[in-house]
């Protein structure tokens, strides 16, 4: 055999494959040798494409020698899978360094030359993905710290989607609770015509909950009139609803002048959705004999989590004054999507501070069985976005950062950018383009950082045209759209046999290109979209070393080389689209 019966699979999958196969033929009495077959990129080039352990950690369970098995292995790779690789190495103690044969290569580029999937299948049997993310509150304006929900999760949802999955975008939103009670009974007292006046606006409703809220601790009075509203909206009372719904919709219709901006697609399904099954969720939680009732509240408490006192830590599912709270409201929502919505998986995008709590409430959802084994459930929390003085990113007057403020600040800044190195641009030409570079540069400087991290905001950094910016990868796609005009060659066509990769520069970006689709495997599994940044901005570096050292037009290997162009355009599209960045053809 000379080739796999892999193909579909990204390279790395392939290649995990054929050495679980090889470590199949070469040891037939090892018990499932694919969970042997571990491999990986090379740490460096000079050690070829990929590298693998699997001698070392068969060493024990086999009682022979690292270098024996290397040895078998790289024996039987070559008998039957020998046209895969140039070059199969033992190194050390039992390494193996393989190097992908050029006709290998070179088959993979012409399938993403002509592939606008870039070569990428979609699955047999493809999940049910929620993506919770963003989850503004009701009657708040989005702020910075909905900036990294809102960028992560849509990245994240862009690439499940792409890689062929059913992915449900929720914007879970606080809409429920003591607030609205709190606003209902001021606008009852203060502003009695509200369900009829039209130009009332986000801006407006938040002066209107800070005077609530002052009043609200402030007045006793005022504060049972509001837990009555509270009452009467729970109840279904027409008008408390009304006022609710009115509440709802000027926060919506901010919030989504916002994503439009993002260019963000969510279903919102706040936690009023789930009111009508929170009686059930304590049922079940009775029935699963999981439940425990601790100074009048109800509780579940897991072994090994305690208080900072050393005492079992309580988590709780109805107060004592018999109220739910939001980790009913995750219950029933785990119940929900996995019952009715048919959950594979569920995916949380939240920061890190909520991180003690999905941790218990994944737990409790799998003692009730509202999550069963079959179900894989995530959270992605995130650290801080920080200002210059490293502490939480505010404007001059102390206040949290609104987000559009600061889109605009983007954008404002990228137009000055364009007006300074293009000024022969038209201003509707510019305009355009700020628009697409200060967007893209404040998604990119979100997601270009492990995401576990806080990280410095800088318009500055973020909007240069060095370095590992929006800025650059935008340069790298615009100039393939320029090299291809030169040649006229917008969807070149080539066989693996016309392809000509003899310059150091073309095989580094040949080697680039087939990596695509085993970051997107990883960003999927690892929920981590700094993966895909550092392929592509390691792609865009390849790229334009590519263009330094290798003439297209003209050259009498014009063909290969503009055909390597389309798919660098192909994969750089893709990429920047799967970050939620807008591609352009010009700069």
């Amino acid at each position: 055999m000379s080739t796999s019966n892999f193909a579909g699979s990204s390279v790395l999958s392939e290649l995990r494959l054929v050495l679980g196969d090889v470590l199949k033929q070469a040891f037939p009495d090892l018990e499932d040798p694919s969970n042997w077959a571990e491999l990986t990129r090379s740490t460096h080039e000079s050690f070829g494409d990929y590298q693998t352990n699997a001698a070392l950690r068969l060493a024990k369970a086999l009682k022979q020698s690292p270098k024996a098995i290397a040895e078998s292995l790289a024996a039987t790779l070559q008998h039957s899978y020998g046209a895969l690789f140039s070059s199969i190495e033992i190194a050390g103690p039992g390494f193996i360094n393989l190097s992908l044969s050029p006709s290998y290569i070179t088959g993979r580029l012409s399938q993403l030359c002509t592939d606008t999937r870039c070569g990428i299948p979609t699955p047999t049997h493809p999940q049910r993905i929620v993506v919770d993310f963003s989850s503004p509150n009701i009657a708040k304006e989005m702020h910075v710290g909905h900036l990294r929900s809102t960028i992560i999760g849509d990245c994240l949802a862009r690439v499940l989607s792409f890689l062929g999955h059913d992915v449900l975008r929720l914007n879970h939103i606080g809409d429920w609770g003591t607030s609205f009670g709190m606003l209902i009974a001021y606008f009852e007292s203060e502003v009695p015509d509200i369900l009829t006046r039209a130009d009332t606006d986000l801006t407006q409703l938040l002066q209107w909950y800070r005077a609530a809220k002052q009043r609200f601790d402030a007045d006793p009075n005022f504060k049972t009139t509001s837990q009555q509203a509270v009452v009467a909206l729970q109840g279904g009372d027409a008008r408390a609803r009304a006022i609710w719904q009115k509440i709802c919709d000027i926060s919506e219709k901010a919030y989504q002048e916002i994503y439009a901006i993002l260019d963000v697609t969510l279903t919102t399904r706040g936690e009023s959705f789930y009111n009508p099954f929170l009686s059930d969720v304590i049922v079940a939680l009775k029935d699963a004999q999981i439940l425990e009732t601790s100074e009048g509240a109800e509780c579940v408490f897991l072994p090994n989590y305690t208080t900072k006192e050393g005492g079992p830590l309580p988590f709780i599912v109805q107060k004592s004054d018999g109220g739910y709270n939001y980790a009913t409201t995750d219950l029933a929502a785990v119940r929900h999507r996995v019952q009715v919505e048919g959950a594979n998986r569920i995916i949380y995008v939240t920061d890190a501070g909520q991180s003690l709590h999905f941790e218990m409430m994944f737990q409790v959802a799998r003692l009730a069985n509202f999550a069963p084994p079959s179900v894989r459930l995530d959270h992605v929390p995130f650290g801080l976005v920080l200002g210059a003085d490293g502490k939480k990113f505010k404007t001059r007057s102390g206040d949290t950062e609104r987000l559009i403020d600061l889109l605009t600040e983007a954008v404002h800044r990228a137009e000055q950018i364009f007006q300074e190195r293009n000024p022969e641009l038209s201003a509707e030409e510019r305009t355009v383009l700020a628009k697409a570079l200060g967007i893209n540069a404040v998604k990119y400087a979100d997601l270009v950082n492990n995401r576990l991290h806080d990280y410095a905001f800088s318009y500055d950094r973020m909007l240069k045209f060095e370095g590992n910016t929006a800025a650059f990868l935008m340069y790298a796609y615009v100039r393939t759209h320029s090299i291809l005009r030169k040649v006229n060659q917008a969807t070149p066509l080539i066989s693996c046999t016309d392809w000509v990769l003899d310059h150091p520069a073309e095989q580094k970006l040949a080697r680039q290109l087939l990596r695509f689709h085993e970051v997107l495997e990883s960003v999927a599994n690892d929920l981590m979209p700094n993966r895909l940044t550092e392929y592509l901005y390691e792609l865009s570096e390849r790229f334009h070393e590519f263009f330094h050292h290798c003439r297209v037009a003209g050259d009498s290997a014009e063909a290969s080389r503009a055909a390597l162009c389309k798919v660098t355009q192909t994969v750089l599209h893709q990429g920047l689209l799967l970050l939620g960045l807008r591609p352009i053809t010009s700069m």
